[in-house]
């Protein structure tokens, strides 16, 4: 028969600290503890907007053809890492070339505003 090993919380020490409540000294992080990520490949991708198209009007569409996008003029974009929405931010322009300055992160779970 086997023994049953089971342990209640009534079973520990009275002055054995949990592991919720385990304290661990947390030191100050720094860009030089990214070190071994460095290297690590990300896709980011910038998403003025998006739109739906059937195939005969995209295949209608020339050089200098206007697509009505679903964002506003000056509303923020969504600045996704690896297809994971992570900031919004605004479109500028730096030495003639268009670049993303980051206005908000976005946490887990505050994607859906």
């Amino acid at each position: 028969m086997a023994e049953d090993t089971n342990l209640t919380l009534d079973e520990f020490a009275p002055d054995e600290a949990l592991a919720s409540e385990a304290h661990f000294d947390v030191e100050e992080k720094t860009a030089s503890d990214l070190a071994p990520v460095f290297d690590v490949p990300v896709n980011i991708s910038a998403v003025l907007g998006r739109a739906s198209l059937s195939v005969a009007q995209l295949l209608q569409l020339g050089q200098g053809s206007v697509l009505e996008l679903d964002r506003k003029v000056g509303e923020a974009i969504d600045i996704y890492v690896n297809n994971r929405l992570v900031a919004r931010g605004e479109v500028v322009v730096v030495d003639e070339r268009l670049g993303v300055t980051m206005t908000e992160i976005i946490k887990d779970g505050d994607s859906a505003s």
